[in-house]
């Protein structure tokens, strides 16, 4: 692997977001490290690349499992460039009360405590690699921001992860890693499937919400990566321009 060649950890890059991501990257010339919890997905987003890639099946809600990750990626390509912080899972629209904890448990698991176990292992990489640095970016949501009704632990979740996207990009600063959060708003992935079915409103209504292709995603992310280590796009809203949010509830 010629040392200019950039490497790219993307999770949850089975399906969805997190494939078109990794299409993106791998187009704009990343050699790519693919992890999620699923081979077969994996393997198929691979075989979608012209480049260089590495399939590594990762739970990453387990800490052991994410550094055997980056260990892999390290081994295989020398170093990490840029991590696309994007596992993450739902959890069904009920009222609070009748959520269990453990569907509440296993959201925070793989959403927040995932999304930190992969943060910490890329910035022990970037920090002493030669050259030093890299981008960390997270997946949040408009659910950062906004929440949908009967969402609470997606929500909660998405909220820190806004916190841990500042905490990085303040704690980067000193080794020239960027940290930046990438807002998505109802890409057509099979998570927003049943969007097209209609989805509850704040209002208490139920409707059908437009959706984009998933690639406009991918290339908003391989923009902030495209960026100079002294440059960063810290916060980046991409969502279907028609969808309910800006206004709601």
């Amino acid at each position: 692997m010629a040392a200019t060649t950039r490497v790219a950890v993307v999770t949850g890059a089975g399906t969805g977001v997190g494939r078109a991501v990794a299409v993106a990257l791998d187009g704009a010339g990343y050699a790519c490290v693919l992890a999620g919890r699923r081979e077969a997905a994996l393997a198929e987003t691979a075989a979608m690349a012209k480049g260089a890639t590495l399939v590594v099946p990762t739970d990453v809600g387990d800490a052991a499992q994410v550094k055997a990750l980056f260990e892999a990626a390290v081994a295989r390509f020398g170093r990490v460039d840029l991590l696309f912080n994007n596992a993450g899972i739902g959890a069904p629209p009920v009222p609070v009360d009748e959520l269990d904890v453990e569907t509440w448990d296993q959201v925070v698991r793989v959403n927040l405590s995932g999304a930190f176990y992969c943060a910490r292992e890329a910035f022990a990489v970037m920090r002493r690699q030669n050259p030093q640095g890299g981008r960390i970016i997270n997946n949040g949501s408009i659910s950062a921001h906004t929440p949908r009704p009967f969402s609470a632990p997606y929500t909660a979740t998405k909220h820190a992860i806004t916190g841990l996207t500042k905490s990085l990009a303040l704690d980067g600063r000193a080794f020239d890693i960027a940290c930046g959060q990438v807002d998505i708003g109802n890409a057509a992935t099979p998570m927003t499937e049943r969007m097209t079915q209609g989805v509850p409103q704040p209002d208490g209504s139920t409707r059908v919400e437009p959706r984009m292709d998933a690639a406009h995603v991918g290339n908003a992310v391989v923009h902030m990566a495209s960026l100079p280590l002294d440059a960063n796009v810290l916060f980046m809203t991409v969502m279907a321009t028609k969808m309910p949010f800006v206004g709601r509830g």
